[in-house]
């Protein structure tokens, strides 16, 4: 091999005259590039408590009726898992306003006959449940649940003062509001499921769900009443 070629191939560790460098402007991240993605997650995270708070405080008190639930099925773990009158789809369909909801065409096999005058409500769709505050109340230690008087796609403007809209999406089947699943500390936690299990033992006895629903729908928990006890989630 050419000497000269080898002189090309071998050169002093020690120079770098030659090697790439970046410049200097590159060699220094400007801090903005590396606390602004920071903040933008800090922020995304502190969006749901934030809004949670915020419901909190400027809701009105709206207190739900549960539907009926296994005891047993009731507690998973560390949480409490629920359903209500306004989440099914039986109940709902009965409202004014149901039929005016975007709806998709209900498949019937060949030989059956498909239901008459049933609106299948098309899934995913986000609509408003308007509730109503009971006129009168029938005993002093228990809230009365409110009841579900018409369905809105859009969220109603004027309500009258004992009204309120709650905001839900349908899943094909029933109605979901964020209100279904329940952290409970451990040391209520069994005791609420005691509490349910002997207020069912001789009647499926359904319990109240007391929450706060703000402006927009949006709607926290606040608290649980089984029979005239009260637990603060």
């Amino acid at each position: 091999m050419n000497t000269n070629n080898m002189d090309l191939l071998v050169k002093n560790p020690a120079d770098t005259t030659n090697q790439f460098q970046l410049p200097p402007e590159a060699k220094r991240l400007p801090a903005w590039r590396m606390w602004v993605p920071l903040l933008l997650q800090i922020g995304l995270i502190a969006a749901v408590p934030a809004t949670a708070v915020y419901t909190f405080i400027t809701g009105k008190t709206v207190v739900l009726q549960t539907a009926p639930v296994d005891p047993y099925d009731f507690l998973r773990g560390y949480y409490q898992v629920l359903s209500y009158d306004i989440s099914e789809r039986t109940n709902l369909q009965k409202l004014p306003g149901w039929k005016d909801l975007p709806g998709e065409k209900i498949y019937c096999p060949p030989g059956v006959a498909c239901p008459q005058n049933t609106h299948s409500v098309k899934a995913k769709t986000s609509f408003y449940v308007i509730l109503e505050a009971p006129k009168t109340a029938t005993n002093p230690g228990r809230p009365q649940a409110w009841k579900p008087v018409r369905v809105s796609l859009e969220n109603p403007v004027n309500l009258p003062a004992n009204q309120i809209a709650i905001k839900g999406k349908y899943n094909g089947w029933q109605m979901e509001y964020g209100l279904e699943t329940y952290y409970m500390p451990e040391d209520e936690r069994e005791k609420v499921n005691q509490e349910i299990s002997e207020a069912q033992r001789n009647q499926r006895q359904s319990f109240l769900v007391e929450v706060k629903v703000d402006k927009t729908g949006h709607a926290v928990p606040v608290s649980l009443w089984v029979r005239d006890r009260n637990y603060r989630f």
